[in-house]
């Protein structure tokens, strides 16, 4: 019992944009925000991907709170678990995780029945649902394409969390259907080479690389305060 305990509370996720939206690294979320508007000046985004190098960089973390501080804004935004091998946005925003992406991809159900409200407005969620075999083939499938335009006419702003790039493709097959992507890069982990990789993997597939965001620096090293963390 101790045990199953202790694994539920690793489960567990704390959004900072949500429970403390006035605190320096929620300022720095909506600084990334702002970017992205200023990145995108001549064309709207209105479809991006979050992916990192590897794992465990923050990246799944970070795609919450963006979706977070742009629903704070006042766009409507959609939030879709495109992680179907090693799915979270269902811990972080305590859902369950019966239906969702893989279901609307498979035929079983429409969109509107997997997208799931929360306590943040304007922020609407679909998680992973059943983890399927065949991840990338959905991920690049003709239903794939006619979902993300269906949610285009029901959302401003619509966030992918992908798997890492350099650990399988689904990211890249995904970046060839949304505006822009955006490689998420832990501190003291993520090693230049990896992170170098996994732009030129992008830019391979012809993804509109946006830019990376640096997670979880040392308040001490960012000399005023944190500048991006999960």
């Amino acid at each position: 019992m101790a045990r199953k305990k202790q694994f539920k509370n690793n489960k567990m996720r704390h959004l900072i944009t949500k429970i403390s939206p006035r605190s320096p690294i929620s300022e720095q979320y909506r600084t990334v925000r702002t970017n992205l508007q200023f990145a995108s000046a001549d064309e709207e985004i209105q479809t991006l991907l979050l992916t990192s190098a590897g794992p465990s960089e923050g990246k799944s973390m970070t795609t919450a709170n963006l979706a977070v501080v742009y629903a704070q804004q006042g766009k409507k935004v959609l939030l879709i678990d495109a992680d179907l091998r090693k799915p979270t946005i269902h811990y972080t925003f305590r859902l369950d995780n019966l239906k969702g992406l893989s279901n609307v991809l498979v035929g079983d159900i429409p969109l509107q029945e997997a997208i799931v409200p929360n306590a943040v407005q304007d922020l609407d969620l679909i998680s992973c649902g059943p983890i399927p075999p065949n991840p990338s083939e959905l991920l690049g499938s003709k239903r794939m394409q006619r979902m993300i335009a269906e949610a285009r006419e029901l959302y401003d702003v619509i966030i992918f969390d992908t798997p890492p790039v350099l650990a399988v493709t689904d990211a890249q097959i995904l970046s060839a259907l949304v505006d822009g992507s955006i490689l998420v890069v832990r501190s003291k982990s993520t090693e230049t080479e990896s992170a170098q990789k996994a732009i030129e993997s992008l830019r391979a597939v012809n993804a509109k690389v946006l830019g990376t965001v640096l997670n979880d620096r040392d308040k001490k090293e960012s000399n005023q305060y944190y500048y991006y963390g999960s």
